[in-house]
């Protein structure tokens, strides 16, 4: 059994957080991955800005006010390098990124990389790329977010779905495309379809775009609020394919990854990260990041949506079978080996 500690000096939160709680990736995989961890019968401390200690899962956390134990065998700082040094007494000490690792570029963030030399952990090969060859590390690794259990022993849909398709992210991150890509040639080819949105949160910078999905109401939009993971998780199953355009800075993609294990297709745009969560022609559809691209992406779409059903069943599938192998027990056993 080692002694691990994961260290984050963002926002509050900890293990009790419920599903219903909006928290982004870094925050969700920060709980993933303790939980994995102690689970495998490890003595896990989570060190951030939770309100009080406690222990929830295995999983002992601490508000980081109250400073950090001694030592460890294996220190995790979580997005900051500036947390690299916070326990000069541990034994290994890794920083793992979220973001994109360009963040991490600046002369007082390369200084302490290239003065202590941690591991970098990334989530895939595009965000590895996102740091640059020249930059200090003690090592490149990728280990992939696991797929959350009740996601990956969620049952498929039983029948095919009708037309309906579903967007759940940032709608600052592709939405306004798709939207008139819905609207110009999707809508037009499957008169029936709906397209749920499912914004990941509401703030005043989304307001543009989401008055524009409310504007579409008569071309099969329905604009919907944000809703908690068990919500999320039907919702998904009810969906003939999820629909997302991609960003250039996304690491991950937590809603393609989440809709592939539940197997649903998805069509994509080959931006960021989502080439590594659809496997092209099997599980879904990665579309060039071009004009004719755009093309394909609709053509895609409506190929899905007015499929056959038993072609659909097939692809659900094989998507549920090559999609929902990788869960957050799987991503622990690749960290351990950073125990040394």
């Amino acid at each position: 059994m080692a002694r691990i500690v994961i260290a984050d000096d963002g926002i509050g939160f900890d293990g009790r957080a419920p599903e219903a709680s909006a928290l982004g990736a870094a925050e969700r995989a920060v709980i993933g991955l303790a939980e994995a961890l102690a689970a495998r019968g490890h003595e896990v401390r989570v060190v951030n800005n939770c309100t009080a200690a406690l222990i929830h899962r295995g999983v002992r956390w601490m508000p980081i006010s109250e400073g950090f134990p001694e030592a460890a065998d294996l220190f995790i700082a979580n997005r900051s390098e500036a947390l690299v040094e916070a326990m000069p007494r541990a034994a290994r000490v890794a920083l793992w990124v979220h973001e994109s690792a360009k963040s991490l570029c600046g002369f007082r963030a390369l200084w302490k990389l290239w003065r202590t030399r941690p591991p970098i952990v990334f989530a895939g090969e595009h965000h590895r790329e996102t740091y640059p060859e020249w930059a200090p590390d003690g090592g490149r690794v990728v280990i992939p977010y696991g797929v959350a259990e009740p996601v990956r022993r969620a049952a498929g849909a039983a029948d095919a779905p009708p037309p309906r398709a579903i967007f759940a992210a940032d709608p600052q991150r592709g939405l306004d495309w798709l939207l008139d890509l819905w609207r110009d040639r999707i809508r037009p080819a499957v008169p029936d379809a709906e397209l749920h949105v499912f914004p990941a949160a509401i703030v005043g910078t989304m307001r543009a775009v989401l008055e524009k999905a409310e504007a579409l109401e008569d071309r099969g939009v329905i604009l919907r609020q944000p809703v908690g993971k068990p919500i999320l998780i039907e919702e998904m199953r009810s969906s003939r394919v999820l629909l997302y355009r991609g960003d250039i800075n996304e690491t991950y993609c937590f809603a393609v990854a989440e809709a592939q294990a539940l197997g649903v297709p998805c069509v994509v745009k080959d931006i960021g990260a989502t080439r590594e969560r659809v496997v092209d022609g099997e599980t879904g559809y990665v579309c060039a990041d071009t004009a004719a691209g755009d093309a394909d992406f609709a053509r895609r779409a409506v190929e899905i949506l007015t499929g056959d059903d038993a072609a659909w069943t097939a692809m659900q599938s094989r998507t549920r079978d090559l999609q929902r192998r990788w869960g957050w027990d799987d991503a622990a056993e690749h960290w351990e080996a950073l125990i040394g």
